[in-house]
């Protein structure tokens, strides 16, 4: 099976408010594809449905053949324990060190002896260059040190499926250079899937080897990075360029001012 997740005719909504309408997306095996649009285009929703944190109104997820959202508990959890996610800002637990911090999942999820446990932490912190900071706390390392220390968290142990959720949020443009280039590294040595949730689009193009475009919970553009540098969808290049004007409007849709100030009628 090529794909390791196919999501078909997914449609999602909070209450009334549809977010996801009719997706079709591909994510092969050991690729990094990158789902990237606005602020409030469904991008973090499409990881969420992925990991079974909400349910579809219709449409499918499927991850390895199995639908997510048909899964029952503990399924479900097995389904999980081979994905790894990158939060949003990394999410560290900010009271636990680094060294605990990697170790988490490992001791959530196996039963590893403690050397052994202590020897897989360090390989993951020496592929993230942090091997020496072990025992500091969150707040005793930078923020892209500590991205960098949510990241090997993710891979602890070894997922085929990486989720990461704006990844370079925050950070300068060396530590953005630096997460971007161990994303790829690490989905080509571990041959994972990683799927790439953001609006950065130099870091994004680089390193990603399919892109989805969504606007307004629809897929408005996909293709390769060159594909899309190229592009003269008028959404592609208002995103891609950071036009103000184009499709994207800067208001959020409703009545008119004019309307609201009731000098519709006297216009």
């Amino acid at each position: 099976m090529p794909n390791l997740v196919q999501i078909r005719d997914l449609h999602f909504a909070y209450g009334e408010r549809p977010i996801l309408s009719g997706l079709q997306m591909d994510f092969p095996r050991g690729k990094v594809i990158a789902v990237m649009g606005g602020s409030g285009s469904g991008k973090t929703t499409v990881l969420r449905l992925i990991g079974g944190q909400l349910m579809p109104r219709s449409g499918s997820v499927t991850i390895n053949g199995a639908v997510v959202h048909e899964l029952r508990s503990p399924a479900l959890m097995a389904l999980r324990r081979k994905m790894g996610m990158l939060f949003q800002h990394g999410a560290l637990f900010t009271d636990l060190t680094v060294f605990e911090n990697v170790a988490f999942p490992l001791r959530e999820h196996t039963d590893l002896p403690e050397s052994l446990l202590r020897d897989l932490v360090l390989l993951k912190l020496q592929a993230v260059g942090l091997r020496n900071a072990a025992q500091l706390k969150p707040s005793e390392v930078s923020g892209g040190m500590a991205r960098r220390v949510a990241l090997a968290r993710a891979i602890a142990l070894d997922p085929e499926l990486i989720m990461y959720d704006e990844p370079f949020a925050g950070l300068d443009p060396i530590s953005m250079g630096v997460t971007a280039n161990l994303i790829r590294q690490l989905n080509d040595v571990l041959g994972s899937t990683s799927i790439l949730v953001s609006h950065d689009v130099n870091e994004s193009f680089l390193i990603a080897d399919y892109i989805y475009f969504l606007s307004a919970g629809k897929i408005v553009a996909e293709g390769t990075p060159a594909e899309m540098r190229e592009s003269d969808d008028p959404y592609v290049r208002q995103f891609v360029h950071a036009e103000v004007d184009g499709p994207v409007p800067f208001h959020y849709p409703g009545k008119s001012l004019a309307a609201d100030l009731g000098l519709e009628s006297a216009a």
